[in-house]
């Protein structure tokens, strides 16, 4: 298992828009990826592609999440996601 950690850079956090541009680039990927906070129970976390769910999770601004896949050639891919995470799609 992989794991990376990213803070949420938009100003609303990980609502709508923001969700939408995630999930939508973890839906392309071929591993399956999931989020959560950092410190919250593996069990806890929700997947990646799923905008519905990351919405539920009501992650804002400048709160730490950690993203993980069983798929260890998918170092890159976590990477580009941990950069959408952390870029201000509000701005």
């Amino acid at each position: 298992m992989i794991e990376r950690t990213a803070t949420i850079a938009s100003t609303v956090g990980l609502h709508a828009r923001p969700a939408s541009i995630f999930a939508e680039a973890a839906g392309e990927l071929d591993a399956e990826v999931t989020i959560a906070r950092v410190g919250d129970p593996i069990e806890d976390a929700v997947d990646a592609d799923s905008m519905l769910a990351l919405m539920s999770l009501g992650m804002e601004f400048g709160e730490v999440v950690v993203l993980r896949t069983d798929d260890d050639s998918a170092g890159a891919a976590l990477d580009f996601l941990v950069t959408i995470l952390e870029t201000n799609h509000d701005a």
